[in-house]
């Protein structure tokens, strides 16, 4: 099987930490300055790799082999969070690298063929997901035209073009290339951690459902308006929020999350009742029944509120992304792999987040790795793993990558 250089994946990894470091992290949203000189630096890694690389026209760094035996999609992405961690998304991608190297340097496995991307815009700058969706044709140019970064407003065409893509055509899948795709990830929590345990084998990836609620009220004076006869919109979006944590663990999954990650009020001034407020409501599960409950038990919440007053609520779906299921056959390699090389130190588990996987997976049997996530902490710059974790888990993954290319 093929021995993977631990000391060269872990040079790698912190050597693209550089683009965009934050104190412990990495700050590099998609098609920021240091995102775009992250993707120039992975291309040159890629070819010294014996691979060969292009930028596509959403930012997607697709390393291809020149090889003509069995193939594998690997990969992941390297964008951050804002002010994220150094691993998140990266890992991934860095062990597809070295599983490619460590393919080719042996001659039992120099004929097996494996790419690596690094999709872009995981993280949800310009759309959700938006490398994966595009490979898999779900984002359109006119998607692209309609995209505006979700903080600044900026249009997307201008970010490509100011990195020079602008002409730059879009990688596709392509039917019958592949064997299918891996994904390897740190965990992102705390379980396998809690657990004793250095890998974990990814079943599913959760669906997640997000809402935008709008409560639509009076504005007007707060020192001159009665409290009985007020229409205060940041008052019923509280009332709500509150029916929907006590409604929710009574039908909840084993697994189930939610969450209310962002809210507002307007006019926002401390003299002044909110006439208008909006949250935004996201719940996650790998099970459809869960998350349909959810849904019915939202609108029957919000159709409640609605009846009884003051305030009205408008309900508003904003993306419902379905579950996936890994491939047994791939979970099945990667299993085996993982017992050869930490015994009793594995096990399966959902994905409590959302990944390139469950996309790729559309047109692909795809299968996820997890290694552990120190303190669970990520989507912050303290995120982190061992570095024994990092290298045990690439080592697992290119046997995993060598039996399914083999076809054992």
């Amino acid at each position: 099987m093929p021995k993977i250089n631990g000391e060269r994946l872990l040079a790698d990894l912190r050597r693209i930490a550089d683009f965009g470091r934050y104190e412990t992290g990495v700050h590099r949203p998609h098609l920021s300055p240091q995102d775009v000189e992250s993707r120039h630096w992975l291309v040159e890694r890629m070819k010294e790799a014996g691979l060969e690389p292009v930028i596509d026209g959403v930012g997607t760094v697709m390393g291809r082999s020149p090889k003509s035996g069995p193939r594998l999609l690997m990969g992941s992405h390297s964008d951050t969070q804002p002010r994220g961690g150094w691993l998140d998304g990266v890992m991934g991608v860095i062990y597809g690298l070295e599983v490619a190297r460590a393919l080719a340097e042996d001659p039992e496995t120099a004929h097996l063929a494996v790419d690596v991307a690094s999709w872009a815009d995981e993280e949800g700058h310009w759309g959700q997901m938006v490398g994966s969706r595009s490979y898999v044709g779900l984002f359109s140019e006119a998607d692209i035209d309609k995209a505006r970064h979700r903080d600044e407003g900026t249009p997307m065409r201008d970010a490509l073009k100011a990195a020079g893509l602008e002409s730059a055509p879009r990688v596709h899948f392509e039917e019958g290339k592949y064997r299918g795709y891996l994904e390897a990830h740190i965990e992102q929590g705390g379980l396998l951690e809690a657990a004793g345990k250095r890998i974990g084998i990814v079943t599913a990836i959760v669906g997640i459902f997000v809402f935008r609620l709008t409560f639509k009220g009076i504005q007007n004076h707060a020192g001159t308006t009665p409290m009985p006869i007020r229409k205060d919109a940041g008052v019923a979006m509280m009332r709500l929020y509150n029916d929907v944590m006590d409604k929710f663990p009574t039908i909840t999954g084993p697994r189930s999350v939610w969450t209310v990650g962002k809210m507002s009020i307007e006019p926002g001034a401390p003299a002044i009742i909110p006439g208008k407020a909006e949250m935004v409501l996201q719940f996650r599960d790998a099970d459809v029944a869960v998350l349909n409950r959810f849904e019915a038990a939202l609108l029957e919440i919000v159709a409640a509120h609605n009846k009884s007053g003051p305030c009205s609520v408008e309900s508003v779906n904003l993306s419902r992304t379905m579950p996936t299921v890994m491939d047994e056959r791939f979970l099945d390699a990667i299993e085996e792999s993982a017992a050869t090389h930490a015994p009793e130190k594995h096990v399966r588990m959902p994905s409590g987040a959302g990944h390139d996987a469950q996309v790729v997976g559309l047109k692909l049997p795809a299968a996820m790795m997890f290694v552990p996530s120190i303190g669970g902490i990520s989507h912050h710059f303290t995120e982190n793993t061992a570095d024994a974790d990092i290298v045990l888990g690439c080592q697992v993954f290119a046997d995993a990558a060598a039996k399914i290319l083999r076809g054992n």
